[in-house]
This record gives C-alpha cells, structure tokens and sequence, in this order.
C-alpha cells in the first residue's frame, strides 16, 4: 500500500511539474481550444446548471466558457474543512463574487446562494490527469472522492490531452468520470 501511494505521489508530483512547464501563451491557447470543444458539445448545450472551478496551477482556464454563456446556472466551491459547499455565481459580477480561499484556490464568497445539488446536469472536474478508464488523479486532498458519489450530472474530467493517459493507478473509493474532455 505504502509502494501504491508512493507511486500515486510521485506521478502528481511528476504531472503537475509538467503542466507548470507549459508556456503562457500556449496554456491561453489549449484552454480556448478546451473551451470551444465544450461550448459545441450537446450535453454543455442543454445543461442549464453546471458545477464548475476557475483555473488553479495552470489547469485548464474555462473563464471563457463562463463569458460566452452567463445565463447559465454557474456553482463555484468553497472547501470547508473536509467538504465542498457549492454557490452560484453570477458571472457578470464574478470578480466581487469570488475570493482567494482555501489553499489559495479562488472561491465563492460565504454568503452567496447554494446551488440546488439535486438538480444538476453537468459537473466539469479538475484533475491532474485522467485515464482512459474514466479514473481521475487529484490533487491528494480528498474533496471531490468524498463529494462525488453522491453528485448528480454528468462527471467530466477537464484537462489537456497530454495528461489523458491509458491507465492510472486508483483506489477503492475513486469515483470514474462519466466523459473526460481534453483541447483534442
């Protein structure tokens, strides 16, 4: 088990030194090129209540998805202690809407709406990276293991495709993704 942790540690390690190495303007470009893959792709269409993150470590920037299409019902999380707490945010108000929260990971304000959990369609994940089995690898914290089996929606895994890989080492609690979508 330690070897297995180990291992899960390293590769985090290793994957997000990567995505560090990532020059500006093409970090700028993939995103954009993630984002209009999901602004064309049906289930984003139809969804009306998606659960969302701002870009944290260079992961994906899907602020321009959120500019494109404010009428949506946009949730942002807070981390509060070991949870997440979803708010809506209205995106025309974003910057007064959020703050720098826990581990330095922009969130909601504390006394913004909670979202209707129940009645979610589409739920965009960060991920260090994902595997073709749909097994997503965090951060190491835990929140969305304990969050996601009990979500409703459609759980996609957001990353750039070099991190989208055959297979990744997971444990019994890891929750796989229903979609993993990538600039590709």
């Amino acid at each position: 088990m330690t070897d297995f942790l180990q291992t899960k540690k390293q590769l985090r390690r290793t994957l997000l030194n990567q995505r560090r190495q990532i020059p500006h303007e093409i970090w700028q470009q993939k995103s954009q090129a993630l984002c209009d893959r999901l602004s064309d792709w049906q289930i984003f269409q139809q969804a009306q209540n998606i659960l969302t993150f701002s870009s944290f470590r260079q992961e994906p920037d899907l602020s321009p998805l959120w500019q494109i299409f404010p009428d949506k019902n946009w949730g942002f999380s807070r981390c509060v202690e070991k949870d997440l707490i979803w708010h809506q945010v209205a995106i025309a108000d974003f910057d007064n809407n959020m703050r720098s929260g826990a581990f330095g990971i922009l969130e909601p304000r504390h006394d913004l709406p909670l979202m209707n959990l129940q009645n979610i369609d589409l739920i965009l994940i960060p991920a260090v990276a994902c595997d073709r089995r749909g097994y997503r690898l965090g951060y190491g914290g835990g929140f969305y293991d304990r969050w996601l089996p009990n979500s409703t929606g459609t759980k996609t895994g957001i990353i750039f495709d070099q991190f989208y890989l055959d297979t990744l080492p997971h444990d019994s609690w890891d929750v796989t993704l229903d979609v993993i979508i990538t600039e590709k």
